[in-house]
């Protein structure tokens, strides 16, 4: 062997041992390091599983010691490999459970929040049917009492005819007042008797101010027209004015003299000229007017 040779064979041993003195990070423990870090950076597996990503922290620190044994390196980097596996298995499959748990929590209230407003509304219901009834109930008993109030003064209403004897009509209610309101040939009310049947009057008008009266004066046959139509009209004033007096609105009084125009019995005797020397009193439902 010449010298060139030697010298070459030394270098090659010289290096092969400077490789055997520096031995390198089994391969793979790089990628191992990588795919736990990955994992511990979602904090919610590391709380799941706390023990498992103790033991994978522990396994990758151990495959990542630089070994003189390449199979012992292998080995220890497939340990850390399963380590970190089991870790994010455990981890996840408890992440599910826990998903799922508050799914179901998320579920319950849910339930119970469209029973707790079926139960609101049920109630509300409820109150409202009974105020309901005890409207229906009000409403009943003011129709009773109006229906009560409205036959007493039905009733009211025709006591007070009867004692004006009133007639119904089409005109309206009929009052005939007979000639004892006045003296023969006289438009002067007269005292005593003959006023009681107008103060009935007045006060049957003052108490249904919505009703509207005509008075009119009525004459037999005897003596001139023009005479007995003047005499009517004037009887018919002092009916209005003596309501006026007792009370009753101006407004809602018409005197109208009718003469001899207008006779109930014939003019051929006493009996009926007298019947036919009257004051007829129209009572009607109209509105008064205020003007």
């Amino acid at each position: 062997m010449n010298r060139t040779t030697q010298g070459l064979t030394v270098t090659a041993l010289m290096l092969l041992v400077a490789c055997s003195a520096n031995p390198t990070r089994p391969d793979g423990a790089d990628a191992v390091r990588s795919k736990l870090t990955a994992l511990q950076s979602d904090p919610r597996l590391v709380r799941l599983a706390p023990l498992d990503f103790q033991d994978a922290e522990s396994a990758v620190k151990a495959a990542e010691v630089v070994q003189n044994d390449d199979a012992l390196g292998r080995h220890l980097v497939g340990m850390a490999d399963r380590k970190v596996d089991t870790a994010a298995a455990r981890a996840q499959s408890r992440l599910l459970v826990e998903q799922r748990e508050a799914l179901g929590e998320e579920r319950e209230s849910a339930r119970l929040a469209a029973r707790t407003l079926e139960a609101d509304a049920a109630r509300d219901d409820a109150t409202e049917a009974r105020q309901d009834a005890g409207v229906a109930r009000r409403e009943a008993d003011a129709a009773r009492t109006d229906t009560v109030l409205a036959q007493q003064q039905s009733d009211e209403l025709q006591r007070q005819l009867d004692e004006l004897n009133a007639k119904v009509t089409d005109r309206g209610l009929v009052i005939t007042l007979g000639d004892v309101l006045f003296a023969t040939g006289k438009s002067q009310v007269r005292a005593g008797a003959a006023t009681l049947a107008l103060n009935k009057l007045a006060g049957f008008l003052q108490k249904y101010p919505d009703r509207t009266a005509v008075i009119e004066g009525h004459t037999d046959s005897v003596g001139a027209d023009d005479y007995n139509l003047t005499l009517s009209q004037l009887r018919a004033n002092a009916v209005k004015a003596y309501l006026v007096g007792q009370g009753v609105v101006a407004n809602r009084l018409t005197a109208s003299g009718m003469g001899e125009s207008s006779p109930v019995s014939g003019n051929e005797s006493g009996t009926g000229r007298q019947q036919n020397r009257r004051v007829e009193v129209i009572v009607s439902e109209a509105v008064a007017s205020n003007s």
